[in-house]
């Protein structure tokens, strides 16, 4: 999924790139090429195309199994705890 994301953000910067120049007269030879329209889109497709590159490829946040351990606890010993606390509280 993230090399497929990878291809995806790249091909989206480098659509930009060629709208981008069409727009801004730079590269001719398209009923793009001139006009304004298309540099705005291809600057926008360059954006989202750099923001999703950055994204899929930051790094991750490890998780201490430790610190979790000390602070959260599991589902499961939350409904023991209430149980217990209704049969305590009962007698």
């Amino acid at each position: 999924m993230r090399v497929t994301l990878n291809i995806v953000a790249g091909l989206l910067a480098l659509s930009g790139t060629i709208w981008f120049l069409q727009g801004i007269n730079v590269l001719p030879g398209s009923f793009m090429t001139g006009q304004t329209r298309w540099a705005v889109y291809g600057g926008i497709a360059i954006a989202a195309g750099i923001a999703l590159l950055l994204g899929v490829n930051r790094p991750r946040k490890s998780i201490d199994k430790e610190k979790v351990g000390k602070h959260h606890r599991p589902v499961w010993s939350l409904l023991e705890l209430t149980r217990s606390f209704g049969k305590g509280s009962r007698n």
